[in-house]
């Protein structure tokens, strides 16, 4: 039977950087990944093959609205046949690279499932054990299908179906309003899907602000896609030609009907067979493993990173996540735990959504003051001749000094833009710091001084 210092379960984003420190740091190290192709959800099925899309599909918008900005343009298209293969080129270089990180020799790659069969022993699918002084799992997540009647059923999308089109559906209707559902649900109406998004909440997006959700609502309506929110799912049927979806919505019943169904409501973590009971390792009722500051769950030998471990499911948290984890098990001193105060996220929508550190809401149910101003994009020189007009940059300061705590921002390359507050919210800078800095004209970024400027003045001249 082997032995090693380090096992990663899962060679996705934690479980990989984990394993490069824990080699790097020393310990004999295993990566144990079953999958069929190796690389991990964001690579392979999440954040580049996504993102891939999306570009292409702004990229067709702003052609078919050639006129807009005096250019003639007879038509623009999709070709999903040569969307796909170039979408298929990319993740596969991406995949090669990880492929080869994963091989090269600094730890060993074990292909198989495993299954904890006691707190330090692992069996893999053909029967073989292997024994670790340390784990650390990253298992990631799967797709969610919650209890709607007929949805278990029905032989319907996931976002893996999505993401691997080759061909223009004629239309869609997609279940769920979060991340996945909305950028997705907009990249396939930009191709020529007619799309209906049918959400539960009273908002798209609902782990973000009010605010911010109404603006992207907004311009999904005024872009052509059919949204219903504040929606109760009643049924899932499918038939002959397509599926059709019934659900409540301000107390009417309504009835849609589509060629193809997408289950977008949600995912939770692949953490079932793992044997984690048989570890001592507890989880939440939905599968999401408990950990601490450092990473430890209820058995302090064996670690939880990435999407099965939360409390967010973004790739340099799990990144950040695992590596400590790996470092914490190596007895490295000095170790800092993982700032969600600086907590990034990006929605990849058109416009996009940004956010990065403490947001109003937050801030609001712990009962900590702060200031707050905003200004909107089309009020903007920029924002205006590019015709991105939807959406507003916002920053929220504490009251007497002026530190940023955090800032949201929609609209035109917010997730770009959002970038110009990481490095003053390590560093505890203030709005007076942040305005000393230069600024130029005319750029999307300047329109940040706008609110640093309106939280100076109600503050005083410093």
């Amino acid at each position: 039977m082997k032995t090693y210092d380090f096992i990663a379960i899962g060679g996705g984003s934690a479980g990989f950087n984990a394993a490069r420190v824990a080699a790097g740091l020393g310990l004999r190290t295993a990566v144990i990944d079953g999958a069929r192709e190796l690389g991990g959800l964001c690579i392979l099925r999440g954040c580049m093959p996504s993102k891939a899309l999306l570009y292409m599909a702004e990229v067709l918008h702003l052609a078919q609205k050639g006129k807009t900005f005096g250019l003639k343009i007879p038509s623009a298209r999709a070709d999903m046949k040569a969307i796909h293969a170039r979408k298929r080129k990319i993740i596969g270089e991406f995949a090669s690279f990880r492929l080869e990180a994963l091989t090269n020799g600094k730890f060993d790659l074990i292909r198989s499932q495993a299954r904890f069969i006691d707190a330090h022993t692992l069996e893999l699918a053909d029967g073989r054990k292997l024994r670790g002084k340390f784990f650390l799992i990253g298992t990631g997540s799967k797709v969610s299908t919650p209890p709607v009647p007929g949805l278990r059923e029905a032989q319907c999308w996931t976002s893996d179906d999505v993401l691997d089109l080759d061909f223009i559906p004629k239309s869609v209707i997609v279940l769920g309003g979060g991340i996945v559902a909305c950028e997705l649900a907009q990249f396939l109406h930009r191709i020529g899907a007619r799309v209906t998004l049918v959400q539960r909440s009273p908002n798209i997006l609902r782990d973000h602000s009010e605010d911010a959700s109404t603006v992207v609502q907004q311009a999904f309506r005024d872009e052509g896609i059919e949204l219903f929110t504040a929606t109760k799912l009643q049924s899932v049927t499918q038939g002959r030609t397509g599926f059709t979806v019934t659900f409540l919505n301000e107390g009417k019943k309504i009835v849609r009907r589509a060629a193809h169904l997408f289950n977008a409501l949600g995912r939770h973590p692949n953490t079932a067979g793992l044997g984690l009971e048989t570890a001592g390792v507890k989880a939440r009722p939905d599968g999401q493993i408990i950990v601490n500051r450092w990473q430890q769950t209820s058995a302090p030998h064996i670690y939880a990173a990435g999407d099965c471990a939360g409390p967010a499911e973004i790739v340099h948290i799990a990144i950040q996540q695992g590596e400590l984890a790996a470092r914490h098990a190596a007895g490295v001193r000095g170790l800092k735990a993982v700032d969600y105060s600086l907590l990034l996220n990006v929605v990849f929508t058109d416009p996009p959504l940004a956010t990065i550190g403490r947001l109003e809401r937050e801030l609001t149910e712990a009962g900590a003051p702060f200031l707050v101003a905003s200004y909107p994009f089309n009020d903007h020189g920029k924002s205006i001749l590019m015709d991105a007009n939807y959406g507003y940059v916002k920053v929220i300061a504490a009251p007497k000094t002026g530190r940023i705590l955090g800032a949201e921002i929609v609209g035109p390359d917010a997730g770009e833009l959002i970038h110009a507050f990481s490095g003053p919210l390590v560093l505890r800078a203030t709005v007076f710091d942040l305005l000393r800095a230069p600024w130029y004209h005319p750029t999307l970024a300047e329109i940040i001084t706008y609110p640093l400027e309106e939280i100076a003045e109600k503050i005083g001249v410093k």
